[in-house]
């Protein structure tokens, strides 16, 4: 699965920011492809307004 930050890291929450660190996902439409699994479906719902799935 194919995961892509949209939104920009500044202005979050300190948890919402280490979450998208936490992916992966360092700058601003960057795609990065993760392991369909339960851990990292919840980090992407989390901050769903942040990071949209590609695949």
């Amino acid at each position: 699965m194919k995961v892509k930050l949209k939104r920009s890291l500044i202005g979050l929450k300190p948890k919402q920011k280490k979450t998208i660190q936490a992916l992966g996902l360092r700058k601003l439409n960057q795609i990065k492809e993760l392991p369909k699994n339960d851990a990292v479906l919840g980090m992407i719902k989390k901050v769903e307004n942040f990071v949209e799935v590609v695949e």
